[in-house]
């Protein structure tokens, strides 16, 4: 007799977009949970798009993967969330939409509107969602949103995070390229900070081969004045290059960040994401703010200590966390 797969539940919200589109096959064909897993896959939109979720789920099952399980469209977030093991809150209200004849530029102006869709979200996924779940915020801005969503959940066993693996593995492209090594030679990327142009991807720490990524390419001038625009302001640069964000890579950036949770972060290395601050590095506590973290043996995240940050590092921490703080104050409301 065949032995059953193990099922989770996994929900996704903004199911019908771009970036969802390249996320969810890769859900479950067995690429992220595992061989010897079933995904029963909640796909959540807004009403007047849900509709169209009934022809991916018609492409999903075209795969034929055997590890796909259920698959569910809903608008309802209470269906989507009940009994998740993991959630993946990619839907938000991007920047650039005209809302009621405005359109919308200013981060400020995507705080408030996300603010009362992450607060909803929020209090379904701390009330339905299970004890243990696993919250991925991937909707911009990422860190707030995720700030917002977990203290409307008021759940202390659930753990919410926010991406930043996309940030990194520009990061680390933008260093192998300079450096004329495989991607595959750069370790211990972190990102430190808040998902936007202030974050501060950390070429000192990180590595190539080994060494320092800073001391191998030996050009401070470039590392401090055009690598950190570089990575800063690359999604604007893929919006420039072809008329649409970035979605590939944030699916893929996503799919990291679910691998890197769920399995032992290989011994000297790391990998990035925000989760909420425990004051480690002088970062306020309560912050969702990007630190360099390691999943254990045991299952546990974990964020790793003892990092030596320049006096640079300390200068580009403090405005993003300045920044991040701004932020908290303009959704204090909701928080």
């Amino acid at each position: 007799m065949e032995k059953s797969m193990k099922e989770i539940n996994v929900a996704v919200t903004g199911g019908a977009g771009q970036i969802a589109y390249s996320l969810l096959p890769r859900l479950v064909s067995g690429e992220t949970f595992g061989p010897d897993i079933k995904v029963n896959l909640r796909l959540i939109e807004i009403p007047q798009v849900v509709d169209k979720l009934q022809g991916t789920i018609m492409e999903l099952i075209d795969c034929g993967f055997d590890q796909t399980g259920e698959l569910t469209a809903t608008s309802d977030i209470s269906e989507g969330v009940k009994d998740a093991d993991w959630v993946l809150l990619v839907g938000s209200i991007p920047r650039g939409i005209v809302i009621d004849g405005k359109k919308i530029e200013e981060r400020s102006d995507l705080l408030k509107i996300n603010g009362g869709i992450f607060t909803d979200q929020g209090s379904a996924i701390g009330e339905l969602a299970k004890s243990e779940a696993k919250i991925l915020v991937v909707g911009n801005p990422a860190n707030t949103n995720a700030l917002i969503g977990m203290h409307s959940a008021n759940n202390s066993t659930q753990q919410w995070f926010a991406m930043t693996a996309l940030d990194a593995n520009r990061a680390k492209a933008q260093l192998a390229e300079k450096a004329a090594v495989e991607i595959s030679s750069v370790k211990n990327m972190i990102i430190w900070g808040n998902h936007s142009p202030t974050m501060y991807p950390d070429p000192y720490n990180a590595t190539i081969d080994g060494t320092s990524a800073a001391e191998v390419i030996n050009d401070s001038k470039w590392l401090e004045e055009e690598y950190l625009p570089l990575v800063q302001q690359r999604g604007k640069a893929v919006i420039d290059a072809r008329g649409a964000s970035s979605a590939a890579s944030a699916a893929n950036a996503a799919i990291d960040t679910v691998k890197s949770v769920i399995n032992p972060t290989p011994e000297g290395d790391c990998f990035s994401a925000a989760v909420v601050s425990d004051g480690s590095y002088g970062v306020p506590k309560g912050l969702i703010f990007g630190f360099p973290l390691k999943t254990t043996k045991e299952g546990k995240v974990e964020i790793i200590q003892g990092i030596k940050l320049n006096e640079f590092a300390q200068s580009k921490i403090k405005v993003t966390t300045d920044e991040f703080e701004s932020e908290r104050e303009a959704v204090a409301d909701l928080i």
